[in-house]
């Protein structure tokens, strides 16, 4: 689990191709001064385990389905990729709640400046949609962002010039291939609202109240 809040800037050191997936080797430092074998890295949005590393350098396989589905299969030797640790119990949820499962590559189809700050539009398919919403969070490259505008494919956030300093979003335009992961509270509540009228999976007896709308308008989650 993440926070959508990006630690420092990775490097690709080395990419080793296989006939089903790859290795990559990946040049740090915040996020390997308590790394270990086994853990878990967000990798510009995806979620890889550390098989081996230096104090400067861990290397991970990719497999051929985590290649179908993300940007990291179109990354080459010398690029940057956005790096984040797990989340501890005990930290700070900046961002929101990351799984680093993408659920599709989207890509930037407007780009627009005002002032240090600038607009960023992203396509999004039909199944993505119905995830994301105004105000909401979203997950782009493993970066947490709030989405600032909807619209018929896309949607759209405001990028502070932080954001553009600590990320590779700052060196990314139109047509750039994006990473996106949709709100994992979204895609959880929707299950719930479709399985309302079924019973519970640990007890024989039916729910007292069914999930609707009504029911979270009545509790006050929504006006």
């Amino acid at each position: 689990m993440f926070t959508g809040i990006v630690e420092e800037l990775g490097t690709i050191k080395s990419i080793q191709r296989k006939s089903q997936g790859s290795t990559v080797e990946i040049q740090a430092r915040e996020v390997l001064t308590d790394a270990k074998v086994g853990d878990s890295i967000s990798v510009d949005g995806a979620c890889l385990t550390i098989v081996s590393r230096t104090p400067e350098v861990f290397t991970s396989d990719i497999s051929a389905e985590t290649l179908r589905r993300t940007t990291l299969g179109e990354r080459k030797v010398g690029e940057q990729v956005n790096l984040e640790r797990p989340l501890r119990l005990s930290d700070r949820l900046s961002g929101h709640l990351v799984l680093g499962h993408v659920d599709e590559v989207a890509t930037i189809c407007s780009w627009k400046d005002e002032g240090d700050a600038s607009l960023m539009q992203v396509t999004m398919s039909d199944n993505a949609r119905r995830y994301i919403t105004y105000k909401g969070s979203v997950t782009v490259d493993g970066i947490s962002l709030t989405v600032s505008g909807i619209y018929a494919d896309s949607f759209e956030v405001a990028l502070i010039p932080h954001t553009k300093e600590v990320t590779t979003l700052g060196t990314k335009r139109n047509g750039a291939r994006v990473n996106l992961e949709v709100d994992l509270i979204a895609r959880y509540l929707e299950t719930l609202l479709k399985n309302s009228d079924t019973e519970t999976a640990w007890t024989e007896q039916p729910r007292s109240e069914t999930l609707n709308l009504s029911f979270l308008a009545k509790h006050g989650y929504i006006d």
